[in-house]
């Protein structure tokens, strides 16, 4: 499932443009539309990156530019936008919120934990909300709201 058209309008503008080289010398940049769809097939099948499938740019390139959209904060970008698009149109609220309180039990002498029998998996919903809800970019879009969460956390720092 790639971006719809009107999906990726509200992104495009959030990619900067691939650098040029002054010397026109070089392999011409593949499209960041197709990249960004191998990126997100990644992250929403799990697969290692040398399994993304021929219809999308080599994975090296996708892993690349990846790597690059982190460390730029192009990703953060995206989901701030996103989550701000979301309160916009009322899909979303963030005035209440639930944290996954998960646990592993530790046995003396054994170096590696492991989960007992019947225990929650770690990537439970609540687990990936949690992991939402605790990154730096949901908390700046917390900050434009009144959430309950936030004001309870920033009295627990004082």
């Amino acid at each position: 499932m790639d971006l719809t058209d009107e999906q990726w309008e509200v992104l495009e503008p959030l990619i900067p443009d691939p650098p040029r080289r002054g010397d026109g010398r070089g392999r011409p940049w593949r499209d960041p539309r197709d990249v960004l769809n191998g990126v997100l097939w990644i992250l929403r099948t799990g697969a290692p990156w040398k399994d993304l499938p021929e219809r999308y740019p080599p994975y090296q390139t996708c892993h690349r530019r990846f790597q690059k959209w982190i460390e730029e904060g192009v990703f953060s970008a995206i989901l701030e936008a996103l989550a701000e698009d979301l309160k916009g149109r009322g899909e979303i609220d963030l005035s209440e919120c639930y944290i996954d309180g998960t646990f592993v039990v530790a046995k003396k002498g054994v170096s590696v934990s492991e989960r007992p029998s019947g225990a929650r998996v770690r990537r439970s919903w609540r687990f990936q909300t949690a992991l939402l809800l605790l990154s730096p970019s949901t908390q700046r879009v917390l900050r434009h709201t009144r959430s309950p969460l936030l004001e309870k956390r920033s009295q627990a720092a004082f």
